[in-house]
């Protein structure tokens, strides 16, 4: 492995034994957690050069899992500093000792702030930028602190909304489960070796007791193996010191197909405000696992139904947190996209154009869609999987089926109603239902403008079927090489179905698996800081209506 250690760098190796573990013989999440805060909490002083404490620690996503005997290697670096506050990075890497192959076990950014020194106000050095790299972090940090200060109003905003969901569970649904047993306390008092060297309580020992409690709550709704896949931002509100008593509360708030998110909240009571029952909220966060059973197959939680107001609170809470931690994947992770690279081959353009309709009646066939937002005549959908998050609005139309399908199936119309669309040019008609279009988008987060080089093909029902398809894919064409000016990105999988509800409405359901170069123009909707998807939704309803009100549904 790689040991150089860059400037501002700080590098912890850790060697995975029994006493780090759990039961399956995999690292304790919490003892990582633990290194981590450690790592980030130095490599902060280092930039600083006085004390600092944890502020927060942002979503984390593992990747892998680690097992006794592996090695830990965990990078912490400062990629901004602000006046008093820093964000840090940190990325941990673990490497099998006898292969020394090396896997990505995760990567997170923490917030960490200076403790002054007496009456002495703090002015943070700025991060010196001495990489590509550094100045992406470096700019890439602005906006993830933007996520971190809106969080809050963002969450308030999705909750009013919340009275608004159509609620996907019904009294008396069969395989639905309460939550009511799975509520856990435990105590911790908070002794020395508890103690960071500023006297406060370790900000990464609270998150692992945090995770132990997580854990059991978790355990007894799935009754199998959790394992904790995603932490949903760490808030630090307050210190505690030796001597105080730490009462840590998890219950299990909503579960989406093979995850669960499970709740807890932190009091700290002093001697005398433990006398008195009067504590002090110092941290609440929100853990999300996953589970197995005994032969490591994947559990499926039962849904959730909510039976007190509290219960009800909980549980669209965390389908707000949820939408919001989907719209900040693409801010916080940054992850490059990977060029698909599908070429167009004009003698496979039938098989092409097959897998091109299959793919999005497959996507649209997936179950695990979970409703975000319901408006008049506009539900937006998310399904998070593995390695992809896919977006389906479903609008109701007040215009015939076949005269939504002309309109919507003809790309060159797609400026007149889609904001995001500049322009869009055919390019080559393969046939009477198949043409390859260039598209020009408009700008998303301050990059250059983004083009698309897409096959749309389009399907009108079949006797059986009552469902018209228009379906979206990037190709890649020598005839339309990238252009200087654009960013040239990619369509994974993306498109319209149409069906009939009756002569003169229908509905259209919009979908998109979304690529790294599609999501800047989504992550803020999905998230709840913007209203792009809804504003584009009623947009194109209004365009199809208008159209048929205006007479093209005579010409059809």
């Amino acid at each position: 492995m790689e040991a150089m250690v860059a400037p501002g760098e700080v590098l912890m190796s850790q060697a995975i034994q029994p006493a780090h573990a759990d039961s399956r013989g995999e690292l304790s999440a919490g003892q990582l957690l633990k290194w981590m805060d450690t790592t980030a909490c130095l490599a902060a002083e280092k930039h600083a050069g006085i004390s600092c404490v944890t502020a927060s620690m942002d979503d984390i996503l593992f990747e892998d899992t680690a097992r006794i005997g592996q090695i830990i290697t965990i990078r912490a670096k400062v990629t901004r500093a602000f006046s008093t506050s820093m964000e840090i990075s940190i990325k941990v890497i673990v490497q099998d000792k006898f292969t020394g192959t090396e896997k990505l076990l995760c990567v997170a950014f923490s917030t960490f702030v200076a403790k002054p020194v007496g009456k002495e106000k703090v002015h943070l050095k700025p991060v010196p930028l001495q990489t590509e790299q550094d100045q992406v972090e470096h700019s890439l940090a602005s906006e993830r602190r933007k996520v971190r200060l809106q969080h809050e109003n963002t969450f308030n905003n999705i909750m009013k909304e919340s009275g608004r969901f159509d609620d996907p569970i019904c009294n008396g649904e069969e395989g639905t489960a309460t939550t009511m047993g799975t509520s856990v306390q435990s105590i911790e008092l908070v002794l020395p070796p508890h103690a960071n060297h500023h006297g406060n309580t370790f900000g990464g020992q609270i998150m692992a007791w945090m995770e132990t409690v997580a854990t059991i709550s978790a355990s007894r709704l799935c009754h199998g193996h959790p394992f904790l896949k995603s932490v949903d931002m760490f808030k630090f509100r307050g210190p505690s010191a030796v001597g105080d008593r730490l009462v840590f509360n998890a219950i299990v708030n909503n579960t989406f197909q093979n995850s669960v998110e499970v709740g807890v909240r932190v009091e700290a009571f002093d001697c005398q405000e433990w006398a008195e029952g009067r504590g002090r909220h110092i941290n609440s966060a929100f853990l999300i696992y996953n589970a197995v059973d005994d032969q490591e197959e994947a559990i499926i939680f039962p849904r959730i139904q909510p039976i007190s107001k509290d219960d009800v609170r909980r549980y669209q809470g965390a389908i707000a947190r949820r939408r919001i931690r989907l719209g900040r994947k693409y801010v916080i992770s940054h992850k490059k996209e990977v060029p698909l690279n599908t070429q167009w081959d004009i003698s496979k353009k039938g098989s092409l154009s097959n897998a091109n309709v299959e793919a999005l009646k497959n996507l649209a066939s997936k179950s695990g869609w979970e409703i975000t937002t319901t408006l008049e005549k506009i539900k937006i959908y998310t399904l998070e999987e593995q390695d992809a998050i896919s977006v389906k609005v479903e609008k109701r139309v007040g215009s015939p089926a076949h005269t939504a399908y002309h309109l919507l199936s003809d790309f060159t119309m797609r400026p007149l109603w889609d904001p995001h669309y500049i322009s869009c040019e055919v390019i080559d008609q393969v046939s009477e239902d198949d043409l390859i279009y260039h598209v020009t988008c408009s700008v998303a987060n301050g990059d250059k403008p983004r083009d698309f080089v897409v096959l749309v093909s389009r399907r009108k029902p079949l006797n059986d079927d009552n469902t018209y398809t228009v379906a979206v894919k990037s190709v890649s064409l020598s005839s339309v090489p990238p252009y200087p000016q654009y960013i040239r990105s990619e369509v994974i999988c993306a498109g319209f179905l149409i069906q009939a509800v009756d002569s003169s409405s229908c509905t259209v359901a919009y979908l998109n698996q979304m690529s790294d170069s599609i999501l800047p123009y989504f992550a803020g909707n999905i998230g709840g800081w913007s209203k792009s998807i809804e504003e584009a939704a009623a947009a194109c309803i209004k365009f199809i209506e208008n159209a048929a009100h205006d007479g093209l549904k005579s010409v059809l």
